[in-house]
């Protein structure tokens, strides 16, 4: 397992996580955000836009960005709140998670500064530990309350994945729920499809879902399995290709080659008491894309035999 800090003044300083099969991570300080998952085979599975601006204090996009302390764009905060747009450092205090057991892990803090105060006042400490394993990259984002009195956030990993086709790709587990529907002024829909697939753009925030969701890439022949815990709601965002040629940092074909599924916390912002601290979990994984065909058994589908 290594860990590799690494500062050569292009862009913002980045931790390189790597095991002994070959898998690897890229973690920047700036945002305190994943920009690269490669398998052992040295394929990226996510996705980074081609006019990706890589130097502050644009966000990045592409990897998974952090949106904290909202979700959306609501009152004085920046869009997806300030997380994604603040230099992180290396935390030296992961406690009172366990220490790594032979693994490749970084841990990074982000505490609230006076500037962001003014515009969200509850003082805050935001940590995050990666972990790289074979066919596997973890996150773990927690959030203390540091401050006198109780305040409450949204939260979400912001997951671009890469794909072969966004049009031929399927995604299992979200299937009867309910959702906003931020594209028709956030009504709730109870999604009617046994598989969400992808014709044009789409944003929505699926509610109270399991903690595994599957995406199918069949011409890659992988099935990206995301698994989570404490963040109860999932967004799926394709911009598709009109609203792709609006937006600077993407590219105009780039739409074809990602999707968005974010694990999040939104519907339901998380409370927190002085001195009390939230947490939550991702799993991203690779498994064969037969695994969660919806010819199979669905019981395996879910995981239960």
């Amino acid at each position: 397992m290594a860990v590799n800090i690494i500062n050569d003044g292009d862009r913002s300083p980045r931790v390189v996580l790597s095991e002994p099969t070959g898998s690897t991570a890229e973690v920047l300080l700036y945002g305190g955000q994943v920009v690269s998952w490669k398998n052992e085979r040295r394929e990226e599975l996510l996705f980074m836009s081609s006019k990706a601006v890589w130097k502050p204090p644009k966000s990045i996009r592409g990897g998974i960005p952090i949106c904290f302390p909202q979700v959306a764009n609501f009152g004085a905060l920046e869009q997806h709140g300030f997380a994604r747009n603040r230099l992180w450092s290396i935390d030296d205090e992961p406690s009172p998670l366990p220490p790594p057991n032979n693994q490749s892990m970084v841990d990074l803090v982000l505490k609230s500064t006076e500037e962001d105060l003014k515009t969200w006042p509850h003082r805050f400490e935001l940590r995050l530990r990666v972990i790289i394993g074979v066919g596997k990259l973890t996150l773990i984002p927690r959030v203390r309350n540091v401050d006198s009195k109780g305040f409450s956030f949204s939260i979400a990993l912001h997951n671009y994945f890469s794909l072969s086709d966004v049009s031929e790709v399927r995604v299992e587990g979200l299937e009867t729920l309910d959702y906003f529907d931020n594209l028709l002024m956030r009504e709730r829909y109870t999604e009617q499809a046994d598989a969400i697939t992808f014709d044009g753009d789409i944003d929505r925030v699926y509610l109270s879902t399991p903690n595994k969701i599957a995406i199918i890439d069949h011409e890659r022949k992988r099935t990206i399995v995301l698994r989570k815990e404490g963040m109860v709601d999932a967004v799926v965002w394709n911009p598709w290709d009109k609203k792709s040629k609006a937006i600077q940092d993407l590219g105009d074909e780039d739409y074809k080659a990602m999707l968005c599924l974010d694990a999040a916390a939104i519907e339901n912002p998380i409370s927190l008491k002085p001195n009390q601290e939230w947490k939550g979990r991702q799993e991203l994984s690779i498994v064969s894309s037969s695994y969660f065909s919806g010819q199979l058994d669905p019981r395996k589908v879910l995981g239960l035999r």
